[in-house]
């Protein structure tokens, strides 16, 4: 960095000044996010003072390109990509040649933001460097408002993922860059939150941002073609004839209805969660997994895959009917009826493989000529319908004639019911989503599939309408199909059937009293359509088309969905279903699955056995769709802002209880298999917690609900019998004394809230970013040890203004801390005796704010930071290696605020800043265990004896206790925490086997007295205990050895003012605050030895429990000196198993009253 000149400099002066800070070294920088991501590069144009009176606004033009066409070279722009480099254009000597013609005006150089900029504008025809001041286009910013800054205007490439099929990410300049100090290196804030992508979102989007003979499908070819092909598929022309036999009329166009109305529903739904952002591929499982998150997106991501698959099969089984009956029709049968149909749906699935193989193009292509000869054999039976002929009449066809349509308007079931037959008939609006199944390769899905979708539902729903009361009103459910049916005059009389108007008599094969089984008519003859039409064939190629242009949709869909489902890594195994080929990134292997699976079940060859299998996974796709617009609306996220307004959250909830209810009514145990399938899928996926983060609306919906019953919580006053020990522990980083959070955690879990409270000191100016970027490492590195606790860490001049700040400011409404945890501190006489006043004073502020006060010894000690291997939060898994290969490691021996509850004289002599570390094997496969846990794997330094039983001891509360005793020392009534934590601790499954001894004191002649009286409360309390001991020689004088090593112990700290002048001990006491008088030892005699004796007793009675809990002794605020106080805690709590002492706010925790 240049020397600052004496005399002040000129604005452009200090501007070239503050901006050398932004030339580091390139190769020491890490490279951006992702590589396909373009980091603006600055080029500061400023004016020296030397060249203060040259107009030109640079005095070097090396650095500009005049014409704006240079380019940089091919290894520069590598290098330089996704990186933040500054050219200083400022010349010292004041020499150099005439400005850049496009180089801003004078007036605008006198700004310290001044800049030129850089960056690579990427098109569909490769990538160009550009080099222009346009304020509004997608690079930098030069000419913001009238002068040239860094600062950005708003720009839509700023708000990309990643590279995206629209254009490249840009990142905005961070709030570092533009608000530090400039003396400091800009922070890398790395992504936005929320914008971090998988590395499967990533490989996606950099597929989809190679624009190079990518095919993309507009909202008609792409949505509306499809969706009409998948929807008119094989029930239209060989099933909706049965459905009118069976139903008749009325109740035919009822099932349409419903049927319509539950796909309106889903298609409006579909709609707003389509228009709600960016769509990629995945079809409903993308939709729903988005929406909804991982979990309920895996499950019905795989049964919805599954069923296009199935679907393929049902598709093919009726195209490989209606070829059958052509066959049998022509006497042509290869070997039976059944295995006729099997031969020909599996040569036809082969065959629609390789078309889907071929590709999307060859696919599309496909599509059009199939709508093309379905439209036409739709035109073709309505045409036929009105053009009745007498050769047709034997078969049952009369023409349109008010008695059959009277006739067939009821129903007429035969072997089935209502809902059988909706059942059959519903898998024929499942067609909804075969354009939202591709969304991946539609140009702009937020408008084809609302517009496509819609449309299609409503022109399909028309047309089966039209259908099912035009076949019921010309064609009789019975006939047999031979000319001798017809009836004379005088025996018309006899017969009431519509046929018999036209002299016809099917009675004789009718099904009530039929003789022979009639083969004709709407109930017998599934090729009706083709009998009516105006010419036979046209209709079979119809009924071809709509067959295989729904098992092509569904064949494609089925791939593309597993694709999807497999890139986002939910599942184990299946990611080599994930891989793409060709410039489409067509899943081939997918393809070949859903062979497989279409295979097996053409095999069953029998259309209403499989119709109904799929109807339930469709349904049930349907519901979780609904289901997630009614959620995201719900939960009231402000990131919910559908395009598309034309729905209603409590229609989207209508319209998944129909789906769930239609479900039952068709098959009741395929609906239970199904939501069993789903829900067991549901419950792995929470299990196994994929590391996505999509912001779902279930995020929003718990953020919802946590403010709005913290809310309420905030509204109502505590109870007694709600009390809960709400901790601030004292831990510094999470993982230095684990110990302490380890026993804090077992009984606060599900019970109470802790806090990880850590005070950061000794920083000349804190790093306020570093708490933040520390704040989400320590957080997270809190859910992968599965502890239930918050970290929360501040800044402050010494350990007593930091905890002071937890005190006041830790928590929210009702939910904030009533106790304080903190760890004894056993090096108190090693150190600066005035870290000691301030630890016994942070005690003091706890009783002051009306907090209870918990403080955990253990004679090992309980600071592990300085242990080689135990100084990372994060595993390596857990190291981003998709983002930043530079990993700030946190080392809490050698901050200075590493013990944030022991302060020591040694931490301010150790560096503060963290240690940098690079992760340079990261395989992703490492553990992801707490740290803290026992590794096999030894250290790499061995550690010496104390260290390594301070290692074994601070995992003992992680394992689980054995039989053993947690013994109570309840001396004194503090409102019953003393009691309640090791009530707390015993529920829990590692300390279930500990039974709780009550010990108390007493006098001598009322031992039994005092014994029953306990005896008598903590039954009322109905806390169970195995022994109650009352000590009657508590007040016995301790032993000389231990008063002689307590005086021994004290005697460095004592003020010794009786042989002082008063003036001399009054200085000294002011300075020295911790120090002990004469006056106050005397005066403190009797509870100085009551400290003695009680630990003599806790020796006896108390040395092989696994915890002691006991009464902590209160010093007098003022009164008793800090090295008093800190030497009755030492003498007490010394050589004893690990011992919680405890006091509370002497407000009652406990109560007998219901």
């Amino acid at each position: 960095m240049s020397e600052p000149p004496s005399a002040p400099p000129a604005p452009a002066e200090t501007a070239a000044t503050e901006y050398d800070f932004l030339a580091p070294d390139a190769g020491q920088r890490p490279l951006g996010p992702t590589p396909s991501q373009s980091r603006f590069q600055v080029d500061l144009v400023a004016e020296t003072a030397g060249a203060s009176d040259d107009k030109s606004p640079s005095s070097e033009n090396s650095a500009a390109v005049p014409d704006g066409s240079g380019t940089d070279s091919g290894a520069g722009a590598e290098e330089a990509k996704g990186r933040f480099r500054v050219v200083n254009f400022a010349d010292p000597s004041g020499s150099g040649s005439a400005a850049s013609p496009e180089a801003a005006p004078p007036e605008g150089i006198q700004n310290g933001d001044t800049v030129m900029s850089e960056t690579s504008l990427h098109s569909s025809t490769g990538g160009q460097h550009h080099y222009h001041y346009d304020t509004h286009t997608n690079t930098y910013y030069l000419r913001t408002f009238g002068h040239n800054t860094i600062d950005a205007v708003p720009n839509i490439d700023f708000y990309r993922q990643t590279a995206a099929p629209l254009g490249e990410k840009l990142i905005r300049p961070t709030l570092s860059e533009l608000h530090d100090e400039l003396d400091k290196e800009p922070f890398e804030d790395g992504f936005a939150n929320g914008d971090e992508l998988s590395p499967a979102e990533e490989s996606a989007a950099k597929e989809a941002a190679e624009p190079k003979g990518v095919v993309k499908f507009g909202w008609i070819k792409g949505v509306l073609v499809r969706c009409m092909l998948n929807i008119w598929g094989v029930m239209l022309f060989i099933r909706m004839t049965w459905i009118v036999g069976q139903a008749g009329i009325a109740l035919s166009c009822v099932i349409v209805c419903m049927a319509t109305v539950v796909t309106s529903i889903t298609g409006l739904s579909t709609s707003a969660i389509a228009t709600n952002g960016f769509v990629r591929g995945g079809g409903a499982y993308y939709l729903i997994s988005r929406s909804l998150g991982p979990e309920f997106g895996g499950s019905i991501g795989l049964i919805f895959a599954f069923a296009n698959a199935v679907a393929v099969a049902m598709y093919v089984v009726g195209f490989a009917e209606t070829v059958g009956e052509l066959l049998k029709s022509a006497d042509a049968v290869m070997t039976s009826e059944t295995n006729d149909i099997r031969i020909i749906g599996t040569i036809t699935v082969i065959v629609l493989l390789g078309i889907s193989v071929a590709g999307m193009e060859w696919e599309a292509k496909a599509q059009i000529f199939l709508l093309f000869v379905l439209i036409t054999a739709i035109i073709n039976y309505f045409i036929g319908s009105f053009i009745p002929l007498k050769s047709k009449e034997p078969y049952g066809y009369f023409g349109y004639d008010a008695s059959i349509m009277w006739e067939n308007m009821g129903p007429n079931f035969r072997d089935e019911t209502f809902f059988s037959v909706f059942a059959i008939f519903f898998p024929a609006a499942t067609g909804i989503l075969a354009g939202a199944n591709i969304s991946g390769d539609l140009s702009d899905p937020q408008m084809a599939i609302p517009k496509g979708t819609l449309l299609a539902i409503l022109i399909t729903g028309i047309v089966y309408l039209g259908v099912a009361v035009s076949t019921g009103a010309c064609i009789v459910r019975d006939a047999t199909g031979g000319v001798n049916n017809t009836i004379s005059s005088q025996f018309a009389s006899n017969c009431t059937a519509a046929s018999c108007k036209f002299g016809y008599d099917f009675s004789s094969c009718q099904y009530t009293n039929r003789t022979e089984k009639c083969k004709y008519g709407l109930h017998n003859d599934f090729q009706a359509m083709s009998l009516v039409s105006g010419f036979g064939p046209i209709i079979t190629a119809g009924i071809f088309s709509a067959t295989l242009s729904s098992a092509l949709a569904s064949l494609v869909s089925a791939p593309k969905v597993f694709q999807a489902l497999c890139k986002d890594n939910v599942y184990p195994g299946i990611g080599l279903f994930a891989k793409g080929y060709g410039k489409n990134n067509e899943p081939l292997r997918g393809y070949l699955l859903t062979f497989g699976i279409a295979l097996a079940f053409i095999l069953i060859a029998e259309l209403n056995t499989i119709a109904p299998i799929i109807s339930n996974f469709f349904l049930a796709s349907y519901a979780l769709i609904n289901f997630s617009v009614f959620h995201a609306s719900l939960a009231n996220s402000p990131g919910w802002r559908p395009s598309f307004k034309y729905y209603n959250m409590w229609v989207s909830l209508a319209g998944a209880i129909l789906c769930c209810v239609v479900m039952f009514v068709i098959n009741w145990a395929a609906a239970l298999l199904t939501n069993v399938i789903v829900m067991a899928l549901y419950i792995y996926v929470s299990h196994k917690k994929p590391d996505v983060n999509w912001g779902s609306s279930t995020q929003a919906l718990t953020y919802h609900q946590a403010l709005t019953h913290t809310l309420h919580l905030s509204a109502v006053e505590d109870h007694i019998k709600n009390f809960r020990p709400q901790c601030l522990v004292m831990t510094g980083y999470p993982n230095s004394r684990p110990a302490l959070l380890d026993l804090v955690h077992s009984f606060t879990k599900n019970v109470g809230l802790m806090i990880c409270g850590h005070v950061r000191t000794g920083y000349r100016r804190p790093n306020f970013k570093d708490l933040v970027t520390d704040q989400t490492r320590c957080q997270r590195w809190l859910l992968k040890s599965e502890t239930k606790a918050f970290y929360t860490a501040v800044f402050a001049e010494d350990l007593r203004q930091g905890s002071q700040y937890l005190l006041q400011a830790a928590g929210l409404g009702r939910l904030k801390p009533n106790t304080l945890v903190l760890g004894f501190k056993n090096d108190w006489r090693d150190g600066d005796m005035m870290n000691v006043e301030t630890y016994i004073s942070m005690i003091h502020d706890a009783f002051d704010f009306q907090f209870g006060a918990v403080i955990l010894r253990l004679k090992e000690g309980l600071d592990v930071s300085h242990i080689q291997g135990q100084d990372d939060l994060l595993s390596s898994q857990e190291k981003s290696s998709g983002t930043k290969d530079v990993i700030v490691s946190i080392d809490t021996s050698k901050d200075s605020d590493g013990d944030s509850s022991k302060p020591s004289s040694k931490a301010t002599s150790l560096q503060n800043s963290p240690a940098i570390q690079k992760d340079d094997d990261d395989d992703g496969k490492a553990p992801t265990q707490p740290l803290l846990k026992k590794d096999k794997k030894s250290p790499t330094v061995s550690l010496n004896v104390s260290d390594q039983r301070l290692l074994e001891a601070s995992q003992q509360f992680q394992q689980k206790q054995g039989k053993g005793t947690v013994d109570v020392w309840w001396l004194f009534d503090d409102g019953g925490l003393t009691l309640l934590i090791p009530y707390l601790l015993t529920n829990k499954k590692r300390w279930k086997d500990c039974k709780i001894r009550v010990f108390i004191g007493g006098k001598i002649n009322r031992i039994d007295h005092d014994r029953r009286a306990m005896a008598t409360l903590l039954s009322k309390f109905r806390i169970d205990f195995s022994d109650i001991t009352v000590l009657g020689d508590v007040n016995t004088k301790p032993k000389k050895e231990n008063l002689a090593a307590f005086e021994e112990m004290i005697e460095p700290y004592r003020l010794n003012d009786d042989n002082m002048e008063m003036e001399a001990a009054e200085r000294l006491k002011n300075s020295e605050p911790w120090r002990i008088t004469d006056n106050e030892l005397e005066l403190y005699r009797a509870k100085t030895n009551r400290q003695i004796r009680l630990n003599e007793l806790l020796q006896e009675h108390s040395s092989t429990a696994n915890l002691i809990v006991m009464s902590l002794p209160l010093a007098r605020k003022g009164a008793v000196s800090s090295a008093l106080y800190m030497g009755w805690l030492e003498v007490l709590s010394k050589g004893l198993p690990p011992i919680l002492l405890v006091r509370g706010n002497h407000q009652s925790v406990l109560t007998f009253y219901s």
